[in-house]
């Protein structure tokens, strides 16, 4: 499974999701979904703005966690 880390890079950063979300063009909803990782598809222009706004690589917006984890989390 693979999930963004946006929240952890935002804390490594000091900086609230707030700030994130008024520097996307996105609907709340819409902005919170993919921050939570609830959503199963995220568009590149929305990647490639969270990227440059978090001024990371975009593969940074990724981990990538198997079953197992998984099972341990839940």
């Amino acid at each position: 499974m693979i999930r963004l880390r946006i929240l952890e890079i935002l804390e490594e950063q000091s900086h609230a999701k707030y700030w994130l979300y008024k520097q996307m063009d996105l609907s709340y909803q819409n902005f919170n979904r993919i921050v939570n990782n609830e959503t199963s598809s995220i568009r590149f222009d929305n990647l490639e703005k969270i990227s440059s706004i978090l001024q990371c690589p975009i593969g940074d917006l990724f981990e990538v966690i198997n079953e197992d984890d998984l099972d341990e989390m839940g």
